[in-house]
């Protein structure tokens, strides 16, 4: 006989009166906790300091949360895809199933091998995790926001943790760190296969990293600035965004992008397939819970990343632009940009469901002798744009992507090397008749 209380809560869970009444209050509550908040520490809002503080706490609790929302999505997603229910049992349509999962991480027996280095193995979960989390400091989050109390001379805020100079190659720095976690548990762990699972990583890293950096190179020339606010206003003014400049840049970012992140078709680093687990073979409970909520925040950094640079950042047209600083269009412009930021999630997820993974040698060759060579050219192409003046015309951009594609095309089609699922070094296959 099941506990009669037990049987009322579980009731009192999936009730959608109940479930959708209890978070309409803890979110009256939150945001009569912010209007206070607000209230009492106006002038901490009203300078630059205090305001990127309290951006860094929001954002940092909205990507925390949004980690635990991507477990049920991701769920959600592949079971439709695979043409299933999903999670539907805790709470209301399985929208408490990421509370579930979370405390069964914190409640499930933390194992650790005695063969490991353990200083490194519990290092490398925390870095993997941590890492994820500092990409989104240089985010223009909402553009510039002016108080209604502020003194009318005084400056718009910036609705960033950190306006930097270097913002490129502050993501770019942060990027290339996102490996050492992976390559860390890989070795610390003292075990083939996620020993062989953190050398995929690096290898990953070195080939990846190189067309993401032409592509952000692309970009660089296109804007003419280091600066992420000012390449994001650039595109409100102009009412135009930079995909439409350089879409094959774009298509390299992303392509690298679900590299970095270990996502399929690239996670050669864990395919079960062949390596049981890859990295995090001999992780449990919350430790393997850190990997995979670092895997997330990578998810939603390189989203916003990407949403910055090719996609106008919080712009869409007919709403605010960039001359309006007032409070109510800074939630807009916030509420925008996370708006496409689950989009991008959604698209990263549809992808993992639907394409196969790329075997490791074919990732290999791909980046070295297809990504590489048309992030060069596309630089070049670029290059000359800048010099004559016309990197801001789109039909000049247009025309040396459709260049570059096409040079790209002509040679693939030429290449003598045939396009086999063998490897090269393997001998013949002997087809005579037994």
């Amino acid at each position: 006989m099941r506990d009669p209380v037990a049987i009322k809560i579980e009731r009192a869970l999936r009730n959608p009166a109940i479930f959708f009444g209890a978070a309409a209050v803890i979110g009256v509550i939150a945001i009569a906790v912010l209007v206070a908040l607000a209230l009492t520490f106006a002038n901490v809002l009203a300078s630059q300091f205090g305001l990127s503080l309290i951006v860094m706490a929001i954002v940092l609790v909205i990507m925390l949360t949004a980690c635990a929302l991507c477990i049920l999505a991701e769920r959600r997603v592949s079971a439709w895809v695979q043409d299933r229910h999903g999670p539907n049992r805790v709470g209301f349509a399985g929208l408490l199933q990421p509370i579930a999962d979370g405390i069964k991480m914190f409640i499930k027996e933390d194992i650790i091998p005695g063969n490991v280095d353990r200083p490194l193995y519990l290092l490398a979960p925390a870095l993997a995790f941590g890492i994820a989390l500092l990409g989104f400091a240089v985010i223009p989050w909402a553009g510039y926001v002016r108080w209604p109390w502020m003194p009318a001379d005084a400056a718009p805020l910036a609705t960033q943790v950190a306006n930097l100079d270097i913002g490129f190659l502050y993501i770019v720095a942060i990027a290339s760190m996102g490996v050492y976690g992976v390559v860390l548990a890989g070795y610390a762990s003292n075990n083939k296969y996620a020993f062989y699972g953190g050398m995929r990583a690096a290898a990953q890293m070195i080939s990846y990293e190189i067309p993401m950096g032409l592509g952000l190179l692309c970009i660089l020339l296109t804007a003419g600035t280091l600066r992420l606010d000012d390449v994001v206003n650039a595109q409100a003014r102009a009412g135009l965004w930079y995909v439409f400049y350089q879409p094959l840049a774009f298509l390299l970012i992303l392509t690298s992008s679900f590299a970095e992140t270990n996502r399929t078709p690239f996670d050669l680093a864990e395919c079960e397939q062949e390596l049981v687990g890859g990295y995090h073979t001999e992780y449990s409970a919350l430790k393997f819970g850190m990997f995979f909520l670092g895997e997330y925040a990578h998810m939603i950094t390189g989203s916003a990343l990407l949403i910055a640079l090719f996609f106008g950042g919080w712009h869409v047209w007919l709403l605010p632009g960039v001359e309006s600083t007032t409070w109510w269009a800074m939630l807009i412009k916030f509420g925008v940009y996370w708006l496409k930021i689950a989009i991008f999630l959604g698209f990263f997820m549809l992808v993992r469901w639907t394409l196969p993974r790329f075997r490791f040698d074919r990732l290999m060759r791909m980046a070295w002798q297809a990504l590489v060579p048309m992030g060069m050219g596309l630089v070049l192409a670029t290059a000359i744009l800048v010099v004559l003046g016309w990197n801001q015309n789109l039909l000049a951009c247009s025309a040396a992507n459709a260049l570059v594609l096409l040079v790209s095309l002509l040679w693939a089609g030429h290449a003598r090397t045939p396009v086999t699922g063998r490897q090269e070094n393997l001998p013949p296959i002997d087809v005579r008749p037994a």
